[in-house]
């Protein structure tokens, strides 16, 4: 579902994705885990800094996340850094897959959240930004927080 906003608890965010690329379009899709790796992501074990998504006969696999090991899982624990299936539509693949293939495009996983018990997983299409363009997004958020600073400042004269 495109330009939904994730309801739920927020498991985990992927905050370089938003530092290193323009987010276009975000999308929603399922994930599929295993037991352990939900009860795992229960205890927010999970690192999305690096991941990616791939496309591989017309299925999307997100590569790169990590989910520790459940601690009392056991034999039941299943590779770390495994290729993770995302669950959408197959008109919504094909489209993304389109996209993506595009020079300058990527599919990048945004968050993970939990919609009732099931996992979710917020994937966005982005287009990298230059050096150029990280700078000016920090000048904008320094600046944003200095005029915060000075709003709440002057608050305390009264």
């Amino acid at each position: 579902m495109a330009d939904r906003k994730p309801a739920g608890r927020t498991i985990t965010q992927n905050k370089k994705a938003w530092h290193d690329y323009f987010v276009d379009e975000k999308f929603e899709a399922g994930i599929e885990l295993f037991g352990t790796e939900v009860k795992s992501l229960r205890q927010g074990a999970v690192n999305l800094k690096d991941s990616y998504c791939s496309f591989k006969d017309g299925e999307i696999f997100a590569l790169g996340v990590h989910i520790s090991p459940y601690e009392k899982g056991n034999i039941f624990n299943r590779e770390p850094l495994r290729p993770k299936k995302l669950l959408m539509h197959k008109k919504e693949i094909v489209r993304l897959a389109s996209k993506a293939a595009e020079k300058g495009y990527s599919v990048i996983p945004l968050s993970l959240y939990f919609s009732g018990s099931r996992v979710k997983m917020e994937i966005g299409l982005c287009r990298g930004k230059k050096l150029y363009d990280k700078r000016e997004d920090m000048a904008k958020a320094s600046a944003k927080r200095d005029m915060e600073r000075a709003y709440k400042g002057g608050n305390r004269e009264y």
